[in-house]
């Protein structure tokens, strides 16, 4: 036997050298021993409480439904935000016209809060001062302080009216998107909400001639 080999089962525990009831595999690996005793019941029972567990759950996941998957929360949780913001819309078009689109602009609380809005999604696309140019680039957006609107015209203007743009038809191209998908502007609705999409569409009528209104400008609120 060499000196390696001495030296390694001098360091291997004798059997007569175990506290009752421990006992070792006959076998050694590499100056390794192994005891051969069964697993504390502790351990055991924490693996048969995550066995049972695991069984319950898929019969529960996936034989009875009873839990959802991420998708599927998600699912419905967009869907309850389609509806809470189809009732918003609705309840807000109710008193919603031309008219009070105009007077909103003609309001510095809702100009303002349409300002942050249009500076956080519509610059990129249409410049700070709506212009849809930054110094010599010309942005993707089309220009929004002009008197000519694409989809927004005030029916039976031309663009020498002193009045040209239609409230209405501004605030649905922005809730909406515009009808040409592959050219124009995303819908933003959703992501806004009708009464966001109410305030960035008065910051763009900021910009531009009101007809006469009757009733002052910061009182009046749609």
């Amino acid at each position: 036997m060499s000196q390696i080999t001495q030296d390694q089962d001098e360091h291997l525990v004798k059997p007569e050298e175990l506290p009752p009831g421990v006992d070792l595999r006959p076998h050694v690996y590499d100056g390794i021993q192994e005891y051969d005793q069964r697993l504390p019941n502790w351990w055991l029972w924490s693996l048969y409480i995550f066995i049972i567990g695991y069984g319950v759950f898929w019969l529960a996941y996936y034989q009875f439904g009873m839990f959802q998957d991420d998708e599927a929360r998600l699912a419905g949780r967009m869907q309850a935000i389609s509806v809470r913001q189809a009732a918003e819309l609705e309840s807000l078009l109710a008193e919603l016209d031309s008219d009070a689109l105009w007077r909103m602009s003609r309001n510095s609380q809702f100009v303002a809060s349409g300002k942050v809005i249009y500076t956080e999604k519509c610059v990129a696309c249409h410049a700070a001062d709506l212009s849809s140019r930054m110094g010599e680039v010309q942005l993707p957006g089309v220009p929004l302080n002009g008197r000519e609107w694409i989809y927004c015209m005030l029916d039976g203007s031309t663009p020498v009216d002193a009045v040209t743009a239609d409230p209405m038809k501004i605030f649905g191209l922005i809730h909406n998107g515009s009808p040409d998908p592959t050219k124009g502007m995303q819908a933003w609705g959703q992501d806004l909400g009708p009464r966001r999409v109410a305030e960035v569409t008065a910051y763009v009528l900021s910009y531009h001639d009101a007809p006469p209104l009757e009733a002052e400008p910061d009182d009046t609120s749609p």
